[in-house]
C-alpha cells in the first residue's frame, strides 16, 4: 500500500506525478493559505507533509499521529515546530542550495533600486510627470566603490558578495560562524564586529535566519549606529527587523531609505512604509523564479519519499529525530 501523503500547495506536474507514483497523494487546489484547522484535518492520516508556506504548530501535529517527514519547500522553516517534531521523531527537511543564488539575485536588485531610485523613476515616467531633463531629477547614489555590509554570511551572503566584487565594493560581514580565510581571501570580505557593520556600512544587507536569538536583531538602537545615508536590504526573515523601529528611523532620516521583500507580519505592511517613496517593497518572492521554484519542490519531493522509503533524506534539519 503506497503511503499518504498531504501536499499544501499544487506542485509543478513533473513532481505532482514524481510523488503520486509512489504515494497516494491529495494535495490543496488553492495556491494560497490553510488555516490551522483546515492543515490538521488534511494531516490526520498522512505519514507525510509536503509544506508550501503553511505553519506545522503543535495543533496540527497532535492529531497527526502516523506523520514521520515534514518536507519543508524552502530553507527557512520557522513556520515549523522543529521541537515537537524531533519530540515525536518526525524527520523535518528543508531545500538550501538550490535557492542561494536566487535570492542573491532578489537582494542586489533591491540593492540597485533603492540606490538609484528605480521605482520612483518607474512611476514617476507612468504617471506622466516627465517633461523632460532637470539636472537634479531622482538623483540617487552609487553603488561601486561604497561599502556592502552583510550580517549573516552564509551561503547567501556569500553569494551577494561575490555579486558585490562585480561592482568593487568594500565587503564587511559580521556572523557567529566565520567561514574559511580561503573564502575571505576569495570574496574580498572583511569580518567586523557587530558595531563596526552597523556603522560603516553604506549599504547593509540581512542574510539572517529566524530564531529567539535574531528576533529584532535590527531595532532602534541598531538603526541610531547607522549612516544617515545607510540603505537597509532585508530579504531574509521580516522578524528580524523591528519594523516599527525601521519606520520611525525612516521618518526621522536616521537612514536613507529600504529595500525590502520580507516583512514582519506578513502579508500586511506597515502603512507608513507604503506611503515611503524612498522604500523599495516587495511581496516575498525571494526565490520565486520558475527554474528555481522548480528545483526547490523538486527537492522537497526526494527528501519527502527518501524518508516514507527508510532512506535519509539528504537536507534533514533535525537529525535528533533519529535517535
Amino acid at each position: 500500500m503506497k503511503p499518504k501523503v498531504f501536499v499544501t500547495r499544487p506542485l509543478p506536474p513533473a513532481v505532482a506525478k514524481l510523488v503520486a507514483s509512489k504515494c497516494d497523494v491529495s494535495v490543496h487546489p488553492e495556491d494560497g493559505p490553510m488555516s490551522p484547522e483546515q492543515l490538521a484535518a488534511a494531516c490526520r492520516e498522512v505519514e507525510g507533509v509536503l509544506v508550501v508556506g503553511a505553519s506545522i504548530t503543535e495543533k496540527v501535529l497532535r492529531q497527526a499521529s502516523k506523520l514521520k517527514i515534514v518536507a519543508n519547500c524552502g530553507v527557512g522553516y520557522d513556520h515549523i515546530d522543529v521541537a515537537a517534531c524531533t519530540a515525536r521523531g518526525i524527520v523535518v527537511t528543508n531545500t538550501p542550495g538550490v535557492l542561494t543564488d536566487t535570492t542573491a539575485d532578489l537582494a542586489f536588485a533591491l540593492l540597485m533600486a533603492a540606490a538609484r531610485r528605480i521605482a520612483e523613476g518607474d512611476r514617476f515616467v507612468r504617471e506622466g510627470r516627465w517633461q523632460g531633463s532637470k539636472w537634479e531629477l531622482l538623483w540617487g547614489r552609487d553603488i561601486f566603490g561604497k561599502t556592502l555590509g552583510l550580517y549573516g554570511f552564509g551561503r547567501i551572503g556569500q553569494a551577494v558578495a561575490r555579486r558585490a566584487c562585480g561592482f568593487s565594493m568594500r565587503i564587511l560581514y559580521h556572523d557567529q560562524l566565520r567561514p574559511p580565510e580561503a573564502v575571505e581571501r576569495q570574496l574580498e570580505a572583511e569580518y567586523v564586529d557587530r558595531e563596526s557593520l552597523l556603522h560603516e556600512s553604506d549599504f547593509l544587507s540581512l542574510h539572517l535566519p529566524l530564531t529567539p536569538e535574531t528576533h529584532h536583531a535590527i531595532g532602534a538602537a541598531e538603526l541610531a549606529l547607522m549612516k544617515p545615508t545607510a540603505l537597509l536590504i532585508n530579504a531574509a526573515r521580516g522578524q528580524v527587523v523591528d519594523e516599527e523601529a525601521l519606520v520611525q528611523a525612516l521618518q526621522a532620516k536616521k537612514i536613507a531609505g529600504a529595500g525590502l521583500d520580507v516583512f514582519e507580519h506578513e502579508p500586511r505592511v506597515h502603512p507608513a512604509l507604503l506611503e515611503m517613496p524612498n522604500v523599495v517593497l516587495m511581496p516575498h518572492l525571494g526565490s520565486a523564479t520558475a527554474e528555481t521554484r522548480f528545483k526547490m519542490a523538486m527537492l522537497a519531493a526526494e527528501n519527502l519519499l527518501a524518508a516514507l522509503e527508510g532512506r535519509r533524506p539528504p537536507n534533514v534539519v533535525n537529525p535528533e529525530a533519529y535517535k
